[in-house]
């Protein structure tokens, strides 16, 4: 069974779109029932055999530091590479060269949540002997890239060469795409492989369309994940916490008068006052919340107080 050992995930984004939420606490950190997004991509990738960790960051890198404090996750090699400019997908990637080597090493978007076989891609990147193996999904979200054949033929209509599946955010490559990137660039990689598919190069896609994936990249899309996880009662095969989903930390204080509806959470240390009626809201750890208060569809940032009614805000 091929294998691979080493992934680079990409955690350097602003997530502008869940802004004010992001401003203090990068996207990748934001938890789902008390887990850091970012730590699903690691289980996930764990699962597949890979033991080692390049991250590049951003925005607040110091709470990254803070997390990986110990620069490993599971017991397994975290590196964080923080990018002072952002350098986008391809510039973060040559950026983070010095750690691969000549190993081939897995791509994987930290703000997605999803629970797809990664197996068969790593399988097809071997035994089509590509380039790159791109991940991709009919999402209904973007159709820039094309597949004929097994190969990608064009990507965002380079070539004029209409797409009809979008990338996935996970990709397999071969240390060949080091020396196609220039260095200290801020560069997409979509100009990347465009230019290495019309010099012949073995650009390679997958279709997973199985299992679950989810891009979070706004508020509504932050509250219906968690939504779906409990209407669905899904829970990712690589996640192996008993406990998840949490709904309530065990070291939240909460009146037991409180009434949790829809797929509120309520996370570590918060506090809760008695009579409040949290529908549909996500607190974050150190949250406060006043006795008598109701909140309809809002999300409280850590350390962040709320009293009173409010309806589908961020405090």
């Amino acid at each position: 069974m091929a294998a691979i050992t080493q992934a680079f995930v990409l955690a350097a984004g602003l997530g502008t779109r869940l802004r004010p939420l992001t401003d203090e606490l990068p996207k990748p950190l934001i938890p789902i029932f008390q887990k850091p997004l970012v730590t699903f991509a690691l289980d996930h990738l764990s699962g597949v055999g890979v033991d080692k960790y390049v991250m590049n960051t951003h925005r607040r890198p110091e709470l990254f530091q803070s997390f990986f404090n110990r620069s490993d996750y599971a017991g397994q090699s975290v590196t964080l590479v923080h990018e002072p400019e952002l350098l986008e997908t391809g510039g973060g990637i040559k950026n983070a060269e010095r750690y691969f080597g000549s190993d081939p090493f897995i791509t994987y978007s930290g703000d997605i949540l999803t629970d797809v076989n990664l197996q068969p891609l790593i399988e097809e990147h071997f035994r089509r002997r590509n380039d790159v193996t791109l991940a991709l999904r009919d999402t209904g979200l973007a159709s820039e890239i094309a597949l004929r054949d097994h190969r990608v033929v064009d990507i965002a209509n380079r070539y004029g060469t209409a797409g009809s599946l979008d990338f996935a955010n996970i990709a397999v490559w071969n240390s060949g795409v080091f020396e196609r990137i220039p260095p200290h660039k801020k560069i997409s990689f979509i100009p990347i492989l465009a230019d290495w598919i019309g010099q012949g190069g073995k650009i390679g896609g997958f279709i997973m369309n199985d299992g679950k994936w989810f891009n979070i990249s706004s508020r509504t899309e932050y509250l219906d994940v968690h939504r779906r996880i409990l209407q669905e009662d899904w829970k990712p095969h690589y996640v192996k916490i008993s406990v998840w989903p949490e709904r309530m930390a065990k070291s939240a204080i909460v009146d037991s008068s409180v009434e949790l509806r829809g797929c509120s959470v309520v996370g570590e240390h918060c506090r809760v006052g008695a009579e409040t009626v949290l529908e549909d809201t996500i607190l974050w750890p150190d949250a406060q919340i006043a006795s008598q208060s109701q909140l309809h569809g809002c999300i409280v940032r850590s350390q962040k107080k709320a009293s009173g009614i409010h309806r589908n805000i961020d405090i």
